[in-house]
């Protein structure tokens, strides 16, 4: 078991061993210096598609890195960054109202695009096959999975797990997922909860029929709702885990990659 100060209750944590793989934190070089990333990919593979993995609110957390863990065991390149590196340590927080209020809510989206730019560069640099390139990301990182593959031509797919879609957390963030939904270079796949009282299911409809009118990758896009799940049902080491629910929405994820990425 293990304890999250930042919600207060214990969950069960999945640790994903790393055997067969090479990963570890390491300083990746951006626009304006150094920040802090995870990587893991399989050990004795070169050329793997890569998956960019974003954050949730908390930053670059053993859940992050787990993720990125569980993607390289599937044959994958998977790299995550500390997003707000600049703007303080989502760590030392233990209420989400003031971490949100003085570090997510001064994060640019411009920044985060730079620096998931630059985690495709350095990829590449160690072998990654960024002609297969996708993006998923978690709360935080959903909504910005959604940005990112209207961002990038060269993304392939995005799968964005309970991310916002009509709003964001601060007035730098100005446009949303509704804002691109018709204008995505990859086609992404949205894994929502019913209960989610972040995300109303209204916003949602919005956005299907924003995609209904976009491009090929749009109208190829698709939503997930599970009907009794709220928000971050995938974060094991939370109360709001629920186990059937995230493994069949990370068999679905990856059905998702594999088909866009082989």
């Amino acid at each position: 078991m293990s304890f999250s100060p930042i919600t207060g209750a214990a969950g069960t944590t999945i640790h994903t061993s790393s055997d067969g793989l090479r990963h570890g934190l390491f300083d990746m070089p951006t626009y304006d210096g150094a920040i802090k990333a995870y990587y893991a990919a399989p050990a004795k593979q070169a050329q793997r598609p890569v998956i960019l993995v974003i954050q949730e609110i908390f930053g670059l957390h053993e859940h992050i890195q787990d993720v990125c863990r569980r993607f390289a065991h599937e044959g994958y390149f998977a790299v995550a960054v500390e997003l707000y590196q600049r703007q303080g340590d989502a760590g030392s927080y233990t209420d989400i109202p003031g971490l949100i209020r003085e570090i997510v809510a001064k994060v640019p989206d411009e920044q985060v695009m730079a620096d998931l730019d630059a985690s495709v560069q350095w990829a590449a640099a160690q072998g990654g096959d960024v002609a297969r390139l996708g993006v998923t990301g978690f709360c935080w990182g959903g909504r910005l999975a959604w940005m990112y593959a209207a961002h990038n031509p060269a993304c392939k797919a995005a799968v964005a797990w309970y991310g916002r879609l009509v709003n964001g957390h601060g007035p730098l963030q100005v446009r949303n997922p509704i804002d691109v939904a018709a204008s995505v270079h990859a086609p992404v796949l949205g894994l929502y909860g019913a209960h989610d009282a972040s995300i109303p299911l209204a916003g949602l409809h919005q956005v299907e029929a924003a995609l209904a009118h976009g491009g090929v990758a749009s109208k190829a896009s698709r939503f997930v709702v599970y009907p009794d799940a709220g928000h971050a049902f995938y974060s094991d080491y939370r109360p709001s885990y629920r186990k059937a629910d995230a493994e069949d929405a990370w068999a679905r994820a990856l059905e998702w990659f594999g088909r866009y990425l082989a």
